[in-house]
């Protein structure tokens, strides 16, 4: 894809995001008292939001870490800075397009273009999503178990949603599983997308394109067995995966107890958190926006009392989630920008 398209894109996908934003905006705050709502933003505490940003900025940082650790481990090493500036990247594309659709391949793009190879590069950045999902899974079906009346309790009208959101995460967790694991579906999978277009007579016949492809799925078996052989590798990444999962979880404890509340112990917003996550991460809606403020407005109205609510909505959605698109958004036009340069050859 060239630049320009992907620009056009972009603009369209940023259209689609600052009208959804637009219409979530209204539905939280209408009716609100404002001058409540900024007395209790008012009081939150500098040190514990402090905090909470260093977890949403981690939260994306760590992606960009678990990626250098593996690049380095097959042999592809990029700075561990080029690493942040993929997640970030693909942070602000996953924000911006429905189901998250347009992080992985931003990501895939731009490690191409700093001289990784694709097949690699599609193997990790399917390593990290499979064990991103199976933390996100584990921790719905744990709280699901462990956790199910309280749970119910504070849920209500969403649990089903909750319910639908673990059996998202589940079955998706043993799709990729299996495409991860069962290398030789990839191949055919591969060989039937090449298949279409020839058929509808849009491709010729290609043995070219068959050798490309044949290359990749070598490269991607060859990742993907190095990694099962190196299972400390595996684990480390399991390891980072549940703790950057449970940043955003933590964030919210850290802006309830910022804001100076002490009605509810700290594991029960965790776990009230992770059930929000959980039901609408799988959403075909950019930034799962709305759905989400909707959500946390219901769970969370008995935990945060009176004017507390909406300013600790203001508060965690806008530092985990608009703040760190901001901050994506930032370093994709760093991306954007860098490449118009080296393609005029501008200095």
């Amino acid at each position: 894809m060239n630049r320009k398209k992907r620009i056009r894109k972009f603009v369209l996908y940023a259209l689609l995001f600052i009208t959804i934003m637009g219409l979530t905006f209204w539905n939280v705050f209408r009716g609100q008292d404002f001058h409540g709502m900024l007395a209790a933003i008012g009081e939150m505490s500098g040190w514990y939001l402090m905090a909470a940003v260093l977890l949403a900025v981690s939260f994306v940082a760590m992606e960009g870490i678990m990626i250098w650790y593996l690049l380095r481990g097959i042999g592809e090493g990029q700075s561990l800075f080029r690493c942040f500036s993929y997640s970030f990247t693909g942070f602000f594309f996953s924000g911006i397009t429905p189901s998250a659709s347009g992080g992985q391949p931003m990501q895939l793009y731009y490690m191409n273009r700093d001289g990784c190879s694709f097949s690699s590069s599609f193997a990790i950045l399917m390593i990290i999503a499979v064990f991103n999902k199976f933390v996100m899974a584990l921790l719905g079906l744990g709280v699901l178990v462990f956790w199910s009346r309280p749970l119910h309790a504070h849920l209500e009208g969403y649990y089903g949603l909750f319910c639908l959101g673990v059996v998202l995460h589940v079955g998706w967790v043993i799709i990729l599983f299996l495409i991860m694991f069962r290398t030789a579906w990839i191949k055919r999978l591969l060989y039937r997308l090449e298949h279409i277009p020839v058929r509808l007579k849009l491709w010729k016949e290609s043995e070219a394109r068959r050798e490309k492809i044949e290359g990749f799925f070598s490269g991607y078996q060859e990742t993907v067995g190095f990694l099962q052989k190196h299972k400390k590798m595996v684990a480390t990444i399991i390891a980072g995966s549940f703790l950057q999962r449970c940043c955003p979880l933590i964030l919210v404890c850290m802006v309830y107890r910022g804001l100076g509340l002490l009605g509810m112990a700290l594991p029960g917003i965790f776990f009230l958190q992770a059930s929000v996550s959980v039901a609408v991460e799988m959403l075909p809606i950019p930034g799962a926006q709305g759905v989400t403020e909707a959500m946390y407005s219901s769970v969370f109205g008995a935990v945060f009392p009176g004017h507390y609510l909406v300013a600790s909505i203001c508060i965690s959605r806008g530092i985990s989630f608009y703040l760190v698109l901001i901050l994506g958004g930032v370093s994709a036009l760093v991306r954007l920008f860098t490449e118009k340069k080296k393609e005029t050859g501008t200095p």
